[in-house]
C-alpha cells in the first residue's frame, strides 16, 4: 500500500456501493488519502445486480413529487438530495463518458442500460485519483485504541484513519455484502438504531393449495391496487405484479411495501383492494355481465364480456365465496376491489431494500454519528426507504457526497 502524505488527512470508508464511492471520490477530489473497505471479492456488486434487469439511476420525477417519495424521511433528505439532484446524478454520469436518457415512464437509464460499463469507468477514474481500495475487508469494529479491525484471507488486522465514513448497506442481499450485521457494532457504542425491516418487498397471502399449484408465478397485468393508509388515505396506483407461490409481489406491490408493512406491524395483516378491470367504470362492467349468456359457462361470459380469465378468473374463485358468483353486482364489484388480506412481509434478505438503520437523531446535520465524532453514515445504513425508480440510488449517491463532505468540514475543524 503506498504512503500516506502526513499533511494529508487519512479517510477509511467501509462500504463499496455507490454511496461509499462516490464518498470516495469527494473526499480525493479535495486532497484526502482515501482507502476504501469492502467485504465481497469485489466493490459494487448490488450496483451490478440492480443494473441486470435495465439500470436506472435516477428519475426525471419534478421536485416536490420527487422528494415526496421518501416520505417519513422527506425533510431529512430533502437538503442532502437538493446539493447532489437527479440533475446533478446525470451530468456526474456523463462526466464519466456515460449518455443517459429518460424513459417513458420517466426513469433515466445509462445508454446501453446497464450498470457496469458506469462503474468500469468510475472505478478507473477513482484509481487514477489515488483510491486504494481493499476486498475481502470485513470490518470488525474497533480495537481498544479506536483502531479499525478487520477480518482477511490472511487473518485479522487493524488500520488507523484520521476519520472514517460507513456506507455498508441495509440488510437486504446479504449474500452481495448487505447483511446488516454492523448493527450490533453500533448499538454496542450508544448509536441508536431502528431494526431493519423488508422494504420494497413481496407479502405473504394465504392461497389455497389448488390455486398456489395452478397460478404461482402468473403474471397480473394492467391491474390497480387501492390501498388505504394509517391516515386512512386511499392511495392507488396501476401497473403489473405477480402472483408468486406465497403471495404477492412485483413493482406495483413495492409501490406499496412501506404502507402495507407498517399496517401488518400494527394489526397483524393489511388488506389491499384490486381492481382486475381498471378500464372498465363500474356501469359498464355492470352492464356487461347482466348481458344474457344462454348455455355459455360464466367463465366463458367472463372471459368474452369482461376479459376475465386466467388468474384474473382464479383470483375471483379464490377469493369470493360462491354467492357472489350469483349476483352480477356484486361480482362487478369484487372485480372492481378484490380484497386480498396479506399477513406479513417477505423475509428482509428477499427484498429490494431495507428500511430501519441509523436514525437521524442519532447523526447530525453533516451525518456525523453524535455518540462517535469522527465516524460518518451514509446510504441505506440511515432509516429511510423509498420505492424503487432511481429514488434508492439518488439518495445513496446524494447521503454518500453529502457525509464525504460532512467529513471534509470536521477535518478542517480545529479540536
Amino acid at each position: 500500500m503506498p504512503d500516506s502524505s502526513p499533511s494529508r488527512p487519512r479517510v477509511a470508508i467501509i462500504g463499496g456501493g455507490p454511496a461509499g464511492l462516490i464518498a470516495a471520490e469527494t473526499l480525493l477530489a479535495h486532497g484526502a488519502d482515501v482507502e476504501l473497505f469492502d467485504a465481497m471479492p469485489s466493490v459494487g456488486r448490488k450496483f451490478l445486480l440492480a443494473g441486470v434487469g435495465g439500470m436506472n439511476i435516477t428519475h426525471s420525477e419534478p421536485r416536490a413529487p420527487f422528494l415526496a417519495r421518501y416520505g417519513q424521511r422527506e425533510a431529512e433528505l430533502t437538503p442532502i438530495i437538493d446539493a447532489f439532484d437527479a440533475t446533478a446524478l446525470r451530468d456526474w454520469a456523463h462526466g464519466l463518458g456515460i449518455a443517459t436518457f429518460v424513459g417513458s415512464s420517466g426513469k433515466v437509464f445509462p445508454t446501453g442500460m446497464k450498470a457496469a460499463p458506469l462503474l468500469r469507468a468510475w472505478l478507473t477514474r477513482l484509481r487514477d485519483a489515488g483510491l486504494h481500495i481493499h476486498v475481502r475487508h470485513r470490518w470488525l469494529g474497533w480495537d481498544a485504541d479506536g483502531g479499525l479491525r478487520f477480518a482477511t484471507p490472511d487473518g485479522d488486522c487493524v488500520r488507523h484513519a484520521d476519520a472514517v465514513l460507513l456506507a455498508l448497506g441495509g440488510g437486504s442481499w446479504a449474500k452481495l455484502g448487505s447483511d446488516g450485521k454492523w448493527l450490533p457494532l453500533l448499538q454496542d457504542r450508544g448509536v441508536a438504531v431502528a431494526p431493519l425491516q423488508p422494504s420494497n418487498c413481496g407479502f405473504d397471502a394465504q392461497w389455497s393449495a389448488h390455486f398456489q399449484e395452478k397460478f404461482a408465478g402468473s403474471a397480473l397485468k394492467n391491474v390497480a391496487i387501492t390501498f388505504r393508509d394509517a391516515c386512512d388515505q386511499a392511495l392507488t396506483r396501476r401497473g403489473e405484479c405477480v402472483v408468486s407461490a406465497h403471495g404477492i409481489e412485483g413493482n406495483l406491490v413495492y409501490a406499496f411495501s412501506a404502507a402495507i408493512r407498517d399496517e401488518i406491524n400494527a394489526h397483524g395483516s393489511a388488506t389491499i383492494l384490486l381492481d382486475l378491470a381498471p378500464d372498465r367504470d363500474p356501469a359498464r362492467l355492470l352492464a356487461e355481465l347482466q348481458r344474457g349468456r344462454g348455455a355459455a359457462s360464466l367463465a366463458n361470459h367472463l372471459r368474452k364480456q369482461c376479459g376475465i380469465d386466467g388468474v384474473r378468473a382464479g383470483l375471483l374463485r379464490e377469493l369470493l365465496d360462491k354467492d357472489s358468483f350469483t349476483d352480477m353486482a356484486r361480482l362487478a364489484a369484487a372485480i372492481k376491489a378484490l380484497p386480498l388480506t396479506l399477513h406479513a412481509a417477505r423475509p428482509l434478505d428477499e427484498a429490494i431494500s431495507s428500511a430501519g438503520g441509523v436514525r437521524f437523531d442519532a447523526v447530525d446535520t453533516q451525518l456525523m454519528l453524535r455518540a462517535l465524532p469522527g465516524v460518518f453514515v451514509a446510504g441505506e445504513m440511515l432509516d429511510w426507504e423509498a420505492p424503487t425508480g432511481g429514488y434508492l440510488l439518488t439518495a445513496c449517491f446524494a447521503s454518500g457526497r453529502a457525509a464525504a463532505q460532512g467529513v471534509l468540514e470536521w477535518l478542517a475543524t480545529p479540536r
